[in-house]
């Protein structure tokens, strides 16, 4: 057996305040009754990586007959907060898998019973029902409650989880960032080589994009954006963890989606698994990482299934951030109002998360303010450069948001 480490991120429904003593323990479905991991958060809410057994790499490199992530149990107790079960967390050989959890308090007077999350399989795994294949440009309704004249990333989608029609399934707010981290990590394997990632994320982010732009759910008379059935659209699991390395991908490359020349709307990119379902004329995942243990790049993949005239296109219209990255990075000799204004959420940041220093916020970009931004990103799972990048930036923007329940949209 191989190895993969688990990260637990605990905070509050309310306010979005880390919630350092948070109880966790760890569990294998085979053996219920033993505690493999018993551990605690720290003031940032998080604990330390634990190392837990995973199938050989060769699994998830490769479709075969062998189940290539292993499963476990998460319990999450917090005082004052109801309790949360989590089963079948995924940890894959040499990964990082991130569990993020949202504790609801203990209303007064009110015993509440464990909050549970049953993980479904993998898709590249389980049996899913394929996708129904649709035009890859889809009709604009006028007549839609809001027509976009340029592409948007929303600051929500609204996840119905079930198909369309099912009335009684539920309706998730969930940011949009959060969604593609989910996704992604419920349909490829983060082992998998960065441009396969890369490219799959890619194709996930245009396909949600379309859906968005288009109103496609709304126009139908649904309230919803999108939904969790793969016949539909792209697997999304309430509670489930995801993987670090595919998360540091999606913020970095969040506002971007693939376009056609002359088409203004993202490309609506379907895909398939390739080894239980073909699908010609779209991308295959299984084909696309054996396509990236050959050296190609993500756009050469993308352009292998898709044809030549595909290329990666962006936005810089973001919803709900005060402000937009001023275009390069701030590093130190970095000075003016942009600096002043990161300073000042880290300041606001770190009322929430003890560990992250006080600065002053004087608009120059010196050692304390690098220092700060290290210790932010150790918190929030990004690499710790100390430099302010487009990821930093509007991860920042995002917990800044969160713990003051200021957004100005752009």
């Amino acid at each position: 057996m191989a190895l993969g480490n688990l990260r637990v991120n605990v905070t509050s429904e309310i306010g979005n305040k880390p919630l350092e003593g948070a109880v966790i323990r760890v569990v294998s479905p085979d053996e219920p009754n033993r505690v493999i991991e018993q551990t605690t958060t720290d003031s940032s809410g998080k604990t330390q990586d634990i190392e837990l057994s995973a199938p050989p790499l060769e699994y998830s490199i490769e479709p075969g007959a062998n189940k290539p992530y292993s499963e476990y149990t998460i319990y999450i107790d917090a005082e004052g907060y109801i309790p949360v079960e989590i089963s079948g967390a995924e940890i894959l050989s040499g990964e990082t898998a991130i569990q993020n959890k949202k504790l609801l308090p203990i209303e007064p007077n009110n015993e509440e019973g464990t909050e549970l999350f049953v993980i479904p399989d993998h898709t590249l795994w389980g049996d899913y029902p394929p996708k129904i294949e649709e035009p890859e440009i889809q009709p604009v309704n006028e007549s839609g409650e809001i027509v976009l004249s340029r592409v948007v990333i929303p600051e929500y989608v609204v996840v119905h989880d079930g198909p369309p029609n099912d009335s009684s399934a539920e309706n998730y707010y969930v940011p949009y960032k959060d969604y593609i981290k989910n996704v992604a990590s419920s349909e490829i394997y983060a082992t998998w080589t960065y441009e396969t990632i890369v490219a799959n994320i890619l194709a996930i982010q245009s396909f949600t994009l379309n859906r968005v732009y288009t109103e496609f759910y709304r126009n139908r008379g649904y309230d919803f954006t999108i939904t969790s059935s793969t016949a539909y659209d792209h697997k999304w699991i309430p509670g489930r963890n995801i993987f670090q390395s595919i998360s540091e991908v999606v913020d970095s490359i969040f506002s971007n989606f693939l376009s056609r020349p002359g088409v203004t709307q993202p490309i609506l990119t379907q895909y398939c698994d390739g080894r239980r379902v073909t699908c010609p004329g779209l991308m295959s995942q299984w084909g696309s990482q054996s396509l990236g243990e050959q050296g190609y790049s993500a756009i050469e993949i993308i352009n292998y299934y898709y044809g030549d005239s595909m290329y990666i296109n962006s936005t810089e219209v973001i919803s709900g951030i005060p402000s937009s990255w001023p275009g390069f990075n701030l590093d130190i000799g970095s000075a003016g109002e942009k600096v002043r204004q990161m300073q000042t959420q880290l300041n606001v940041i770190s009322d929430g998360y003890p560990l992250i220093p006080k600065i002053t916020a004087d608009g120059i970009y010196g050692p304390a303010t690098a220092e700060a931004v290290r210790v932010f990103q150790d918190v929030f799972d990004l690499p710790e450069t100390g430099v302010v990048d487009f990821p930093t930036w509007y991860k920042i923007s995002e917990i800044y948001v969160g713990v003051s329940r200021i957004a100005e949209y752009v």
